[in-house]
């Protein structure tokens, strides 16, 4: 099943790249990002030996949360231009087609790949009986989720009301930490991760939460982020008395 998920996910991304080539947001990539994720899933349900209770648990909590952020991101984007950093490389790169292709697309196929492991992992081999580290992986998934789709639903919400407009906002889930939708996504790889347990050797399938973690909190989310907030004036203020990820935790 490994090479057939690699097979699968590249023709997913040269499909997502080509309609970004087409409309001309390379961007879309963020868009097709979940949905990716639940083409895996059903991929590899159906190449699974056999149908047991976790890959059924595991599959509907990966629909639940790819079809949120697919919607989500959608609706988010939609009648937008191409995010910043990905009209930055436009304007900037040579050879831009098989350079966007490669280090756009084809980077975050292979992201994919490795955050996915836990999901095809689990798909690849025979049932096991349900275990502790399955309710575990349930609530840690559960609270990672609800921080994720709170503080989406309250940013957005924020930005919509033009009294806030130019603000910061620092109420809700934000005024616990300064990225609650980074957090709760890197939560809910946690829980993913914490199925696989339940499957024989399958804690060798946490570089796929350490990845999403160190990506979103040390390279690609955070910072990126923090370097435009940092040019608001009440940053600084809002910053010093707010966790920079983990609630309540302003070291971390």
């Amino acid at each position: 099943m490994y090479w057939q998920v690699i097979v699968l996910i590249f023709v997913w991304m040269s499909l997502v790249f080509f309609i970004g080539w087409r409309i001309k947001d390379n961007s879309i990539s963020c868009v097709f990002w979940g949905a990716g994720f639940i083409v895996i899933t059903a991929f590899s349900l159906m190449m699974a030996p056999d149908i047991d209770l976790r890959k059924i648990v595991l599959a509907f909590l990966i629909l639940l949360w790819g079809l949120r952020l697919t919607i989500f991101l959608y609706q988010r984007n939609r009648g937008k231009e191409e995010d910043f950093r990905y009209r930055h490389w436009r304007e900037t790169w040579d050879h831009f087609l098989p350079r966007s292709f490669f280090q756009i697309f084809m980077v975050q196929g292979l992201l994919m790949y490795i955050i996915s492991f836990p999901i095809w992992f689990i798909n690849a081999h025979p049932g096991e009986p349900l275990t502790t580290t399955d309710t575990v992986g349930l609530v840690v998934f559960g609270i990672g989720f609800m921080f994720e789709v709170t503080g989406d639903m309250q940013l957005a919400f924020f930005k919509q009301n033009p009294a806030f407009e130019g603000k910061l906002l620092t109420t809700g889930v934000w005024k616990w930490t300064r990225h609650p939708n980074y957090f709760g996504e890197v939560l809910v790889w946690w829980g993913i991760w914490f199925y696989a347990i339940g499957i024989p050797y399958g804690w060798t399938t946490i570089i796929s939460p350490v990845l999403i973690t160190i990506l979103l909190r040390f390279l690609s989310g955070v910072p990126l982020l923090e370097k435009r907030l940092g040019l608001h004036p009440d940053w600084e203020a809002y910053a010093r008395k707010t966790a920079p990820f983990v609630p309540f935790v302003k070291w971390l």
